[in-house]
């Protein structure tokens, strides 16, 4: 792209004998920054990087919702536990209300 923009603005016939500073040619330090950073020059570095950002992403959001079933699996088995544990305590307080007589 550099070279067929050079070749459109610079006669073929300065090129065997310029040099910097006889020919004009100042959109190379734009395509230099331009192209410094690949993430903005080339799209499918682009789209690469984007997808490892969002797996990255995806990766995380999957660690949180298996510890968050892991919670909710916890709280199934203390709520399972402590029903069993209030079953037996009404039992317990029924059969002791049983013996004693209102008066």
């Amino acid at each position: 792209q550099v070279l067929d923009e050079f070749s459109r603005q610079v006669s073929r016939m300065d090129w065997p004998s310029g040099s910097p500073a006889t020919i004009s040619y100042c959109a190379l330090d734009e395509y230099l920054s331009k192209y410094q950073n690949p993430r903005d020059a080339d799209p499918m570095t682009r789209v690469q990087a984007e997808l490892d950002e969002t797996k990255i992403i995806l990766h995380n959001t999957m660690e949180s919702l298996l510890e968050r079933g892991e919670k909710l699996d916890d709280l199934v088995s203390k709520s399972e536990v402590l029903g069993a544990q209030s079953k037996a305590f009404y039992k317990t307080a029924r059969k002791q209300n049983s013996c004693c007589e209102i008066m």
